[in-house]
């Protein structure tokens, strides 16, 4: 079983992050939100592929699933400015 905070800590050491909201209650399934500058010029895939290369190992293993949603910081503000 693997805590959703453990999971931002390895994600922020790994990646510098605006933004980052990881939940998951079942110890195995989570999802998140990840805002990072790093993403700029990237697609979803290379994005993504950032992330999982933070928990290396993990993922997969202990960590079963991790449904991400990714934005650059100029993205994420305009989700926040859609959303009120």
């Amino acid at each position: 079983m693997f805590d959703a905070r453990e999971i931002e800590r390895l994600i922020v050491a790994g990646l510098d992050c605006d933004f980052l909201q990881i939940e998951g209650d079942d110890g195995v399934h989570f999802s998140g939100i990840v805002v990072s500058k790093a993403f700029e010029g990237k697609p979803k895939v290379r994005q993504h592929q950032a992330v999982y290369a933070t928990l290396g190992k993990l993922m997969g293993n202990e960590i079963h699933a991790l449904q991400l949603n990714t934005y650059t910081p100029a993205q994420w503000a305009e989700f926040q400015k859609e959303l009120g």
